[in-house]
C-alpha cells in the first residue's frame, strides 16, 4: 500500500475532524481574544494537610469503570482517542528534520513529546508505525541522526497545524506553511524563526514497539534525543537565561481530536518542606500513619 493511501486509511479510521462543515462551526463561535498571562490565587488559598480534594467532596459521589485496552472488539483507535483526550494538555514538539544528502526537509508537529531529563537535556517524540514504514520526519531522523525541537506558540499556530498535512515525501512544509528558517550551529536541519524557543538536538537511540493485539506489527518508535543547544528570544529569557516568560512564550498545547489549548492564566503553590511544616504545626500526627485504601 502506497504510504499516502496508509495516512489517509489511518486517518478516516480515527475520525479526527468531528465537524462536517469546520468553516460553518468557526463562523459561529466568538474572535480569538489575545489575553495577557496573569497569575491568579489556587483554587482553595486555605488549604489544609489532610484536606483533599477543593470540591466539597463532589468528585467522591460520582463513580468509575475500567476499560481494558485490549479488551475482545476493542480497537487500536479507541484507545489512541482516549489517551490523547485524558492526557491533556500535551507539549507540542514541532520537528524540523532534513534527509542525510539535505535535499529533502520536513517540518512537523508531535504531542507525543517530552523532556525528560536535564542533565544532559532528554527528550522524548514517539511516532505512529514503525520503521518499516517510517513518517518523513522519522525517515530523516533516523538517517542524519539529527533534529530541532521548536515550541508552538500563539502567533504561528495555524501554520504549526498546517504541517500535519498529509504532503508526499520530498514536499517541504517550510514552503507551505511560509514558516521561516534560521540557522543552526550544531546540527545542519534548520530551526523555526518564529519559535520562541527552540532545542538544537542529537538522536541517542529509538526503540520501536510491536503491536499486543497484532503480533509481529510494528506500531510505534520512541525516539530519545540529547538537546546540544538552546535558542530563546531575547525578549523572553531572564538577566540569568534560566526562564523563560510565559506571557512571551505563550504556548499552545494539545488537547484531544483536532482541539488546541493556550495558556493565559497560571498560579503558584511553594513546593512544601516536611520538616518546616511539621516545626509550624501544619502537620499533625495523625497524618503520620500509613494509609490503606478505604480508610
Amino acid at each position: 500500500m502506497p504510504q499516502e493511501q496508509g495516512k489517509a486509511d489511518a486517518e478516516s479510521s480515527i475520525k479526527r475532524n468531528p465537524h462536517p462543515d469546520f468553516a460553518k462551526v468557526q463562523a459561529s463561535r466568538p474572535d480569538y481574544e489575545r489575553r495577557d498571562f496573569q497569575f491568579s490565587k489556587t483554587v482553595e488559598p486555605n488549604w489544609t494537610y489532610g484536606s483533599g480534594g477543593n470540591d466539597g467532596g463532589a468528585s467522591l459521589e460520582k463513580n468509575h469503570i475500567d476499560i481494558d485496552p485490549y479488551a475482545e472488539g476493542r480497537q487500536a483507535a479507541q484507545n489512541y482517542k482516549l489517551l490523547i483526550s485524558g492526557i491533556v494538555p500535551r507539549p507540542i514538539g514541532f520537528l524540523s528534520t532534513r534527509s542525510k544528502d539535505g535535499e529533502s526537509t520536513n517540518l512537523s508537529p508531535f504531542s507525543y513529546t517530552q523532556v525528560v531529563s536535564h542533565d544532559p537535556p532528554l527528550f522524548t517524540v514517539g511516532f505512529s508505525g514503525g520503521m518499516d514504514n517510517a513518517k518523513d520526519s522519522l525517515r530523516n531522523l533516523v538517517e542524519s541522526q539529527e533534529c530541532t525541537i521548536n515550541i508552538v506558540s500563539e502567533h504561528f499556530i495555524e501554520a504549526a497545524n498546517a504541517t500535519s498535512i498529509d504532503a508526499p515525501y520530498g514536499v517541504s512544509e517550510w514552503a507551505l506553511t511560509g514558516l521561516h528558517p534560521a540557522p543552526c550551529k550544531d546540527v545542519k536541519c534548520s530551526r523555526v524563526k518564529e519559535s520562541v524557543f527552540s532545542v538544537e538536538g542529537k538522536l541517542v537511540e529509538t526503540r520501536e514497539f510491536e503491536s499486543r493485539t497484532t503480533p509481529g506489527k510494528k506500531t510505534g518508535v520512541m525516539a530519545i534525543v540529547e538537546g546540544v543547544r538552546f535558542w530563546v528570544r531575547e525578549d523572553a529569557i531572564d538577566k540569568t537565561r534560566s526562564l523563560i516568560d510565559p506571557n512571551v512564550l505563550r504556548p499552545m498545547s494539545r488537547l484531544g481530536g483536532i482541539s488546541y489549548a493556550r495558556v493565559s492564566d497560571g498560579l503558584e503553590i511553594p513546593r512544601p518542606v516536611f520538616a518546616a511544616e511539621k516545626k509550624a504545626g501544619k502537620l499533625n500526627e495523625s497524618l503520620m500513619k500509613p494509609k490503606v485504601d478505604g480508610q
